[in-house]
């Protein structure tokens, strides 16, 4: 398929590129704000499977901090998310860094997000398949709920756009994530500051 391995590929780099010069003052800006906030740590580093299931770090704005309880374990993250956090989570600006990612190959534009390493072994074969493409930056399921819609869901639609790629079908994806930014929709779980672990099936 001559988008998806020609096309896209080339649209990421470039789209990630221009993302990355015109985005450069924000960048910036939330980087010195979270320097303050999470005591000079601005950003996030975490391993994520990518695709094929190879693993990568991804990097993101750091959003909470890192206090601990008086045994040494880190509070709730309700309690960790920070004032600047939650302005730079409810905008999402803290996905900015991974146009980095994007850069270096390990991360599309548009594809299911990448998920957590443990959750790995947890996979049956249908829920795996999400990993038969590059993980994006934004994605169907996140168009279509993203925190706030069940671990079941968000794997069906996951495989169904691996099923289904297209340049329409990102187009789409691309705008309708513009309007979830600007409405700030699915964000977080219902009461909670982030969605639930996945437990498997």
């Amino acid at each position: 398929m001559i988008y998806k391995k020609i096309i896209k590929p080339f649209f990421d780099i470039t789209s990630a590129l221009i993302g990355l010069v015109l985005l450069l003052p924000i960048f910036i800006i939330v980087t010195v704000f979270l320097f303050f906030a999470n005591d000079g740590k601005p950003f996030f580093f975490q391993l994520r499977p990518g695709k094929d299931g190879k693993i990568f770090k991804i990097i993101k704005f750091k959003t909470m901090n890192d206090r601990k309880d008086k045994e040494g374990n880190l509070l709730p993250d309700a309690q960790r998310l920070t004032k600047v956090g939650r302005f730079v989570r409810k905008t999402s600006l803290d996905e900015i860094p991974q146009l980095l990612n994007v850069v270096i190959g390990d991360m599309s534009i548009i594809g299911p997000r990448p998920l957590l390493t443990t959750y790995m072994h947890l996979y049956n074969d249908f829920q795996n398949r999400r990993h038969e493409v590059k993980p994006g930056i934004t994605g169907w399921a996140q168009v279509n709920g993203r925190n706030a819609i069940s671990w079941d869901k968000k794997f069906e639609l996951d495989v169904w756009y691996v099923d289904n790629i297209s340049f329409l079908l990102d187009v789409k994806i691309l705008f309708k994530t513009i309007q979830k930014v600007i409405k700030s929709d699915g964000i977080n779980a219902v009461d909670s500051a982030t969605i639930e672990p996945f437990q498997g099936s």
